[in-house]
């Protein structure tokens, strides 16, 4: 299915097989363009909505490039391919409240994860130091 469509059905007004995939998470590829390269760069990661805003995290530690790559370039491809096969045009951006990844952190972790929130709670400082965090959204064609 061509980028184009999959805008067209996120944003034509009807419920669409690519909106629900998409308010369930789950795993999918990102292809991002290179920050130093230029060059595409996709890999497999794990999604999240909440509220209807989508979100990239991963584990904290090293810094990751994909993150980089959307700091620099902020349009990505989101590739689903669990239960449904799409791309989907998205432009994220970094969360720089740490109130707001806190939040959001912490229902990962429960929610999306499985930790116990007592074990959540006692890790949250750390991932929201040390987790890379972006927020995306569809974008609309003109």
């Amino acid at each position: 299915m061509g980028t184009h469509l999959v805008t067209r059905l996120l944003f034509g007004g009807m419920e669409s097989a690519v909106n629900r995939a998409m308010d369930r998470g789950g795993i999918a590829d990102i292809t991002t363009i290179g920050r130093k390269s230029g060059e595409e760069r996709r890999i497999e990661i794990y999604f999240h909505q909440f509220d209807g805003v989508y979100y990239l995290t991963g584990r904290p530690g090293r810094p990751r490039d994909w993150n980089a790559n959307i700091v620099a370039n902020s349009e990505f491809t989101l590739h689903l391919k669990k239960g449904l096969t799409a791309d989907v045009r998205v432009v994220g951006e970094p969360e720089p409240d740490r109130e707001e990844r806190a939040k959001i952190l912490l229902r990962v972790l429960i929610e999306s994860w499985g930790s116990e929130p007592e074990k959540a709670e006692s890790r949250l400082d750390e991932w929201v130091d040390g987790a890379p965090f972006v927020r995306f959204r569809p974008v609309e064609e003109s």
